[in-house]
């Protein structure tokens, strides 16, 4: 579980809930750890019992869980991309354009823009607007057609109106920080989770 911080109801109302409840509830200095900063007790029996409402939380913070399928069951504002598979050590997932169609794309968390292939281009019927100049990891500077998208998801995180480049000698796309920049973005095992800021 993540670390984080436990927010604490006052003594008295602790004590009345305590009274009421017959539960055993974790006081400052036992062992005990937050998930996602949320509100909580945990029971004599171990169970984990919500306080968000006694905390003046308004909405509890849970996550979203993949189905057998790798698609994810989104329920709050973390949504997980199934990882399919890696070229090097950087995960590959899906990314779907416009609402209506999805693309293997590289999480590429080193560049600034998203670079489609001229495919994915064609698929999409998406005109150039115009022409961009990208600086490369070994310096050179190079134009690329440049194109605007309505919206770019991801299980459910989505970015709109967003200009992409389009790479003619390319197999793959690469998803930057044009869509990174409104989530936290945490690389685990088998998925990729994006955390609404």
């Amino acid at each position: 579980m993540k670390q984080g911080s436990i927010r604490l109801l006052s003594l008295a109302n602790l004590a009345l809930m305590v009274m009421a409840s017959g539960v055993t509830v974790l006081l400052p200095g036992s062992d005990a750890t937050a998930q996602d900063d949320n509100c909580y007790m945990v029971t004599s029996s171990g169970r984990v019992v919500s306080l968000d409402k006694f905390c003046g939380v308004s909405k509890p913070s849970t996550r979203s869980n993949p189905t057998s399928s790798g698609t994810p069951n989104v329920v709050s504002s973390v949504f997980q991309a199934k990882i399919k598979y890696r070229m090097g050590k950087t995960p590959v997932i899906d990314v779907t354009f416009n609402n209506q169609q999805t693309f293997e794309m590289i999480v590429d968390t080193g560049a600034d823009g998203t670079l489609i292939t001229r495919n994915m281009a064609r698929a999409l019927k998406l005109p150039v607007t115009g022409l961009g100049e990208f600086e490369m990891a070994d310096g050179r500077v190079i134009a690329l057609p440049m194109a605007r998208v309505q919206s770019i998801s991801v299980s459910g995180a989505e970015v709109r109106n967003v200009e992409v480049a389009i790479a003619d000698k390319t197999n793959i796309g690469l998803l930057g920080h044009d869509f990174f920049d409104r989530y936290d973005v945490k690389i685990k095992q088998y998925v990729v989770e994006f955390y609404t800021r």
